[in-house]
């Protein structure tokens, strides 16, 4: 099969929507599928090389298409439209279109059905809901007015029902537009994934010292980095690891890091900046617990973390968020602390729990080690691959 995946990125990209796109089309290719990305060039000197950056084998069946995009940012939309319209036009070397931007699912699908190839949208949100908390999931930016959010809302609408074929990365996701707009067909719910070394082995954490809790990933409030730091308060002799954060969000690093310093936790907490996708798991690995604070709110209702996944498979004892798309991947108990969302005591008395009782922890850490092995990219992608293969041979095709 012949996909064209469709993202409007600079590319490779360090968040985590480069990751997921980067692991989705490498694993597709893996599977013998031919895949071309529609992307935008790099910005940095020297261009990076995708599967160098995200670690991953070359493939040769997965291709780097890059749209010549210049000046403001309607300008380069623009440039990639027009792009993205000449390749669906020319049909003939596409069997399915693939895509997790909603605003080019919508443009795809005003095309004609007979001048264009099948389009599969994949959402990870309901972009009504991202729009109206804007001020509260990302630092500096405003809330959607009601034309834009009239606007966001025809355009799930239209997409949920005339796409060839849909993806939800949570089951909650995919109920609720069900709920909204109206069942339908060729719905598939995929959860993301990790990426695992063949040759894994399961190995408890060497205790020296004072205890590591860490956390990975972006800064956004949403997030929950600055509910660790404020439970880590509550810990006198526990010491924080945070890697991630992006050097544009520096708004959000440096709300953080205040905190920290606010705290009196400037020499128990390390801030690692940004790292390469490759290098996260092992630095996970140096940690004796790993938490996933997100937040409760009308948007991360529908979120698929993929550190999640990272944590299990680095294989530490887990506190997590109590919230209904975690719970669709681990169990209280069983493979995952879970807390409270927003809520630093519960955190803090999360992972006391889990310091206080080793063997507990090490069970629990284990469960989910071997749990992970449903959530790969690999899997994902043979899952995928049976809802392309339904979409591409329906009706006239």
């Amino acid at each position: 099969m012949t996909i064209l995946y469709l993202s409007d990125i600079r590319f490779p990209l360090e968040r985590a929507n480069g990751v997921h796109s980067m692991e989705t089309c490498a694993s597709l290719a893996e599977r013998g599928h031919d895949v071309h990305m529609l992307v935008r060039p790099d910005t940095a000197t020297p261009e990076r090389d995708p599967f160098a950056y995200y670690g991953i084998a070359p493939a040769t069946r997965l291709r780097f298409d890059r749209a010549p995009v210049f000046g403001p940012p309607p300008a380069r939309r623009a440039a990639y439209l027009a792009l993205m319209v000449e390749r669906l036009l020319d049909r003939r070397p596409w069997d399915v279109v693939f895509t997790p931007d909603l605003f080019l699912a919508g443009a795809a699908l005003r095309l004609p059905a007979g001048l264009r190839p099948p389009v599969v949208y994949e959402s990870h949100n309901f972009r009504p809901a991202f729009a109206a908390e804007m001020p509260g999931l990302v630092t500096g930016m405003r809330a959607a007015g009601p034309l834009k959010l009239r606007r966001l809302l025809r355009r799930e609408r239209r997409v949920w029902r005339r796409a060839e074929g849909y993806v939800a990365t949570t089951g909650v996701l995919a109920g609720e537009l069900a709920e909204r707009f109206g069942p339908r067909p060729r719905m598939l719910v995929a959860q993301n994934g990790v990426r695992l070394d063949r040759a894994r082995e399961y190995a408890p954490p060497p205790r020296k010292g004072a205890a590591v809790v860490a956390y990975a990933g972006h800064f956004y409030p949403y997030n929950g980095a600055d509910v660790l730091v404020e439970a880590l308060a509550l810990l006198p002799d526990v010491r924080g690891l945070v890697i991630g954060g992006h050097p544009r969000d520096a708004a959000d690093g440096e709300r953080l890091r205040a905190l920290a310093r606010d705290r009196g936790l400037a020499k128990r907490v390390t801030f690692t900046g940004l790292v390469p996708p490759g290098e996260v798991l092992e630095r996970l690995r140096g940690a004796d617990v790993l938490v996933q604070p997100i937040t409760s709110s009308p948007y991360t209702r529908y979120a698929s973390p993929m550190k999640l996944f990272e944590y299990m498979a680095a294989g530490r004892p887990i506190v997590a968020s109590d919230i209904a798309p975690l719970r669709e991947v681990v169990s209280g108990g069983r493979t995952a602390c879970l807390v409270r969302p927003g809520s630093p005591e519960a955190l803090a008395a999360g992972i006391r729990k889990v310091l206080a009782d080793p063997a507990a922890a090490g069970r629990m850490a284990l469960a989910a080690f071997e749990a992970v092995a449903n959530y790969t990219w690999a899997r994902r992608a043979e899952r995928i691959e049976h809802l392309l293969d339904e979409v591409a041979a329906g009706p006239g095709r």
